[in-house]
């Protein structure tokens, strides 16, 4: 995985701009938000002025960015030392050094790296699903809340616009091999060794020991390939003649993205503290 993602950091193309300016950062936050709205949505970043962030895979940054942004102070960790490279030459070019604390770490083995302490919110976006073990990555987040702490991770919907169609296309139909079809097709770079899909049944049997507040699924990508690495936004067929209203509607059924919000299980109670 270490070797995957730095070959191709996510969202590094995001922009055509020379990577490290303020230019191409302000490119990529742009563009990641334009296609992903739902993220500020679910993130909330405001919330988290004056609090403590910890940020489960980190990536280039954008999120990070937002939430240092926004007033909260983060401890931001990934797997891959050239993404890592590029958050922290974010953070010099707006100013966020000292609002941020940045790791190189395996999320399995988190606290080995990553100083233990209580957090106000342990957020992961699209990274638990791409790790070999992600119960280890569970139990290691479970470290780091307290009974006030809100975890907030997206991970793959199984019941997606999107594995319908990686099915069809690069599988030809053959079910019986989804779960490797899924995982070499499931990002922008083709063979990703990791990615695991989750239903809301199954998403809560990962969190085992979190009291699970929230699922929301959204995001469906509608845009043609071609064009779209042309940084050009015509939408694909059949979703190029579907009403808003309609497509929105797929989204929050069929979408790619799984978003939950949970808090740690109160285990006098049964509930979450």
């Amino acid at each position: 995985m270490r070797r995957y993602w730095n070959a191709r950091p996510c969202n590094i193309r995001h922009s055509p701009k020379q990577v490290g300016t303020r230019e191409y950062f302000d490119e990529v936050e742009a563009r990641k938000y334009f296609v992903e709205p739902h993220i500020p949505v679910f993130a909330e970043f405001e919330r988290w002025k004056g609090k403590k962030v910890l940020e489960i895979g980190c990536g280039i940054g954008t999120d990070t960015i937002r939430f240092a942004r926004a007033g909260a102070r983060v401890t931001a960790m990934d797997l891959s030392e050239e993404s890592l490279a590029v958050a922290r030459r974010r953070a010099s070019v707006f100013d966020l050094e000292d609002r941020i604390t940045f790791h190189q770490a395996n999320a399995e083995r988190l606290s080995e790296t990553v100083p233990v302490e209580t957090y106000d919110l342990v957020y992961s976006f699209g990274v638990v699903h791409h790790t070999p073990h992600p119960r280890n990555v569970i139990r290691e987040i479970r470290k780091y809340m307290g009974s006030r702490s809100v975890l907030k991770i997206m991970v793959y919907h199984r019941y997606s616009y999107k594995v319908f169609w990686i099915l069809l296309r690069y599988g030809k139909g053959a079910f019986w091999r989804l779960d490797r079809i899924i995982a070499r097709n499931s990002e922008a770079q083709t063979g990703c060794p990791v990615t695991y899909t989750y239903g809301r049944r199954t998403v809560r049997e990962l969190l085992e020991g979190f009291v699970v507040e929230s699922t929301m699924v959204d995001h469906i990508f509608p845009y043609s390939i071609a064009q779209y690495k042309r940084y050009e936004y015509r939408r694909a067929w059949p979703l190029r003649w579907m009403p808003d209203s309609l497509f929105r509607r797929l989204e929050r059924r069929w979408g790619w993205h799984l978003c939950v919000t949970a808090r740690i299980e109160d285990l006098d109670s049964g509930e979450s503290r």
